[in-house]
C-alpha cells in the first residue's frame, strides 16, 4: 500500500527526514520525528513502523559508516552484542506484524510519549571514566547479550527512542563518553534496523516511494549530524539530545 501526497507533504517529509537524520546521528530519537509525522498523513500503523524502519536504515548506515572509518567504534569488540541484537530485532518485528492495526495505533504515540518522559526527565549522571570503544573487562560478555537482545527487541517492536537508549546503556553499562557511546548507539541501531527492515520487506510493510525519499535525506542529515558529534563532542551532544526530546514531547502532548 501506498499513500498519494501532493508536492507540500513531500517537501515537509523531506525537511523532517533531514532533520531527524541529523538528530538522530548525534543523540538518537530521529523516529521520534519521522514516526509522529507519517501518522499525521494518515498512514496506517503497520505501514509506519516498516517505512520507519526502511528511513531509519539509511541514516544508521551513514552515522555508523563515519564512526568506524574515524576509529571510534570497532565491530569486532561488540559481535555479542550485535548478534543478540539481531535476534531481538527479528523477534519484535514478527511480533508487531502480528498485532491488530487498533491495538498498534494506540500503541505508537503512547510509546514515543513515554520513551520522550523517560529521556527528558532530569537524573544525575556520573561522568564515564573511559573514552574508548572497548568495554571494560569487568563487565560480562553476558551484559552485552542481554543489552543487545532486549534494546533490540524494543527496536524491532516498536522503536521510538531506540538511539537515545542505546547511548545511555552504553554509558551506563561500559563507562563510555557521549562520542564512543554514540558510536555503539549508531552501529547498534543500524543492525536492529536493517533487521527489522528486511522482515517488513518480506512482509509488504512499506511504503517506498515515502521511504526511499526520505531516506536518502535522511542520510545527508545523519552524516552531517555524526561529524559535528566527532567534532564538537559531548557540550554539542547533550544539549541537542534534550532539546529533540523535549520538543517531540510537546509536540506529542498537543496533538493528543
Amino acid at each position: 500500500m501506498e499513500l498519494t501526497l501532493n508536492l507540500a507533504t513531500l517537501l515537509l517529509l523531506g525537511g523532517i527526514a533531514l532533520l531527524a537524520g541529523f538528530i538522530d546521528a548525534v543523540a538518537g530519537g530521529g523516529g521520534m520525528l519521522v514516526m509522529p509525522a507519517l501518522l499525521s498523513i494518515g498512514m496506517p500503523p503497520h505501514l509506519v513502523v516498516g517505512t520507519n524502519k526502511l528511513i531509519g536504515t539509511f541514516g544508521t548506515f551513514s552515522a555508523s559508516l563515519t564512526f568506524i572509518r574515524k576509529g571510534l567504534f570497532q565491530p569486532a569488540l561488540w559481535w555479542a552484542m550485535s548478534f543478540a541484537t539481531f535476534v531481538g530485532a527479528l523477534i519484535g518485528a514478527v511480533l508487531i506484524y502480528l498485532m491488530s492495526a487498533g491495538v498498534l495505533k494506540k500503541l505508537l504515540p503512547l510509546a514515543i510519549l513515554l520513551a520522550s518522559a523517560y529521556l527528558i526527565w532530569p537524573r544525575r549522571v556520573r561522568p564515564p571514566v573511559i573514552r574508548s570503544p572497548e568495554p571494560p573487562t569487568v563487565h560480562p560478555r553476558s551484559v552485552q547479550w542481554t543489552a543487545g537482545g532486549l534494546i533490540g527487541f524494543y527496536d524491532g517492536f516498536i522503536g521510538p527512542g531506540t538511539g537515545a537508549f542505546w547511548m545511555a546503556a552504553a554509558m551506563k553499562l561500559f563507562c563510555l563518553d557521549l562520542v564512543a557511546a554514540a558510536g555503539v548507539a549508531r552501529f547498534m541501531n543500524f543492525i536492529s534496523n536493517l533487521t527489522a527492515l528486511l522482515t517488513f520487506v518480506t512482509l509488504g510493510n512499506i511504503d517506498y516511494v515515502i521511504g526511499l525519499s526520505m531516506g536518502v535525506l535522511l542520510m545527508f542529515g545523519a552524516f552531517l549530524g555524526a561529524h559535528s558529534a566527532i567534532r564538537y563532542g559531548a557540550p554539542f551532544i547533550r544539549p541537542v539530545f534534550l532539546l529533540v526530546v523535549a520538543l517531540m514531547a510537546g509536540r506529542l502532548l498537543a496533538t493528543k
